[in-house]
């Protein structure tokens, strides 16, 4: 069904939603080490282990997937989906070579990866189309459209993942679609101009004639990189969190409200938000937050994992990175 929600707020949606809270309201989950920039937090949530950087890369934040593989040993989202018999894609507006997000996700089965270079081809945007980082948000939700539609009249099930950029940066994008009108900073509007969109999208979706077979999972990847508008703007004394919200999950939650967890336990979350049984509810390092079992953070506590994912492993080298084989 449409939701009644004010569309100028991903907070409504969440109402609508299961959100996972570290509180009693709409919350988030703890930004982790090995997860705290965009490519870690995918590798996080889609895999439940940190992204760790192997001896000799000069780029720890960008620089990986260059030799061809990306944690050849892992299990990933991907890799679980294509073994099930999903088509599986991945589409962001920049190039995605950068961060070794392609490499990342066709490393591990990925059908079809979308970019700016792609959907110049498609023509979505001109053959020299380049804005900010790629093409602004509004490009790529009426690209994902247009492939989604195609997709969803294949025999086999699809996921498909997509990455939007216009809130990511210091002061955010701010595209034909943002209302300058509106008070406060150029951020305010940004937010409130993707949060529009977000909803617009999910609309689509649910008028869709695939829409009851289909789960949506809306999540943040890590913290806002722009610490300055909230000192300006946010009591001193809040601690952020990262956004979640599973729209159309095949699971009921057990506890949403005053959890404490991580990207890392998105992984076996996002399989059982499409229905799968996961034994012992646990993947990686993280935990199905729709079933009663305690995350690693709640056993532990967040500072001990936190410190934990910091430390060299010789497992993850020899199971994940492949650094140590014969």
């Amino acid at each position: 069904r449409t939701m009644d929600v004010d569309p100028n707020t991903l907070y409504q949606i969440a109402l609508e939603g299961t959100n996972f809270s570290h509180n009693n309201g709409v919350g988030g989950f703890h930004e982790t080490s090995g997860a705290s920039w965009t490519i870690g937090s995918m590798v996080a949530q889609t895999a439940g282990i940190p992204l760790k950087t192997p001896e000799g890369l000069d780029d720890w934040q960008n620089g990986y997937g260059k030799d061809g593989v990306f944690l050849p040993g892992a299990t990933t989202l991907t890799s679980v989906l294509s073994d099930a018999g999903y088509y599986t894609t991945l589409m962001v507006g920049s190039d995605a070579n950068f961060g070794g997000r392609k490499v990342y996700y066709t490393t591990h089965g990925a059908d079809h990866v979308y970019d700016i270079y792609t959907a110049r081809k498609d023509g979505i945007v001109p053959k020299d189309y380049f804005v900010w980082w790629g093409m602004e948000d509004l490009h790529l939700f009426e690209y994902a459209k247009q492939k989604i539609d195609i997709l969803s009249k294949n025999a086999e099930p699809f996921a498909f993942t997509m990455l939007t950029v216009d809130t990511h940066h210091i002061g955010g994008y701010q595209c034909a679609y943002c209302d300058e009108s509106e008070s406060g900073e150029t951020y305010d509007q940004s937010i409130s101009c993707s949060s529009r969109q977000v909803l617009d999208f999910l609309e689509w979706l649910q008028a869709q004639p695939f829409w009851e077979n289909t789960t949506v999972i809306i999540t943040g990847d890590h913290c806002s990189m722009d610490k300055g508008y909230f000192n300006r703007n946010v009591d001193g004394d809040y601690d952020r969190h990262i956004y979640n919200c599973f729209i159309n999950a095949a699971a009921e939650p057990y506890q949403t409200k005053n959890r404490q967890f991580s990207a890392l336990d998105m992984f076996p979350t996002t399989l059982a938000a499409m229905g799968c049984t996961i034994e012992g509810d646990r993947l990686g390092l993280g935990t199905n937050l729709f079933s009663d079992k305690k995350t690693l953070c709640e056993l532990y506590g967040f500072e001990t994992l936190d410190w934990e994912l910091q430390k060299r492993s010789e497992f993850y080298n020899d199971r994940f990175l492949g650094l140590n084989e014969e």
